[in-house]
C-alpha cells in the first residue's frame, strides 16, 4: 500500500521514553498529523476494597501517561500549526459501573482534560476530542462477555441491543481525524449504543 510504519515500544508514564519515540517519529515522517491515545488499565474492585497500588497504577497510566504523550506530541503540532488529537475514553467516564469507581474517575478526568486542551490549542489549528465506547468485543473483553449472566446484564443496558465491534470505534476515530470533522473540537463522542441515555 506504500505506507511507512515506525513501531516503537515505550512506557507512557516515562517522559524520556515518550520524547525519544516522538522524536523518532518526527525524524522519520517530518510531522505528526494525528495522535490517537488508546490506553487504559482497570483493576476493578468495590470502592471500599480498592488497593492503593491499583489507584496509583490507574492514575499513572490512564491519566499521567495520556497527558504526557499528548503534551509531547502537541508541541510538534503547535509548531506545525495543525493536528488532530483523539483520546479513547470510555462510557465509564459518563455512566457509573459498579466495582470500577477509580477507572470511571480516570476516564471522566480524560474527558475533561481533553476539553481543556481543546480550548487551549484551538488557536494552533489543533482539534482535541474523545471517543467513549461501551463494551467492545476484543480479546480483553471476551472472557467477561463469554459469561452469560454478565453478557445478558451488559446487553440490558444497551438500547441498540448489541455489543460493540472494533469497527464501531474505528469509524468514530476516522471521522474525527478526517476533514469532515475540521470544525469539531472538545467533543466526547459516545459510541455506547445508547447506554448513557437509557
Amino acid at each position: 500500500m506504500g505506507r511507512k510504519v515506525l513501531p516503537v515500544r515505550l512506557d507512557i508514564s516515562k517522559r524520556g521514553e515518550i520524547e525519544t519515540s516522538v522524536a523518532e517519529a518526527i525524524e522519520t515522517f517530518g510531522r505528526i498529523d494525528v495522535l490517537v491515545n488508546n490506553v487504559g488499565v482497570a483493576p476493578g474492585d468495590l470502592a471500599e476494597r480498592v488497593a492503593e497500588v491499583d489507584v496509583d497504577e490507574i492514575l499513572r497510566v490512564n491519566i499521567k501517561g495520556t497527558f504526557l504523550v499528548t503534551q509531547t506530541v502537541a508541541r510538534q503540532m503547535i509548531a506545525q500549526k495543525a493536528g488532530r488529537i483523539i483520546s479513547i475514553s470510555s462510557q465509564a467516564g459518563t455512566v457509573t459501573l459498579r466495582g470500577e469507581a477509580i477507572y470511571c474517575m480516570s476516564k471522566a478526568a480524560i474527558n475533561h482534560l481533553m476539553r481543556c486542551l481543546a480550548a487551549e490549542w484551538a488557536q494552533y489549528g489543533i482539534t482535541v476530542n474523545t471517543v467513549a465506547p461501551t463494551f467492545i468485543w476484543t480479546d480483553g473483553t471476551k472472557p467477561a462477555l463469554s459469561d452469560k449472566d454478565f453478557y445478558d446484564k451488559t446487553l440490558g443496558h444497551i438500547p441498540l441491543g448489541r455489543i460493540g465491534e472494533t469497527d464501531d470505534v474505528v469509524g468514530a476515530i476516522v471521522f474525527l481525524a478526517s476533514p469532515a470533522a475540521s470544525l469539531i473540537t472538545g467533543l466526547n463522542l459516545l459510541v455506547d449504543g445508547g447506554w448513557s441515555v437509557s
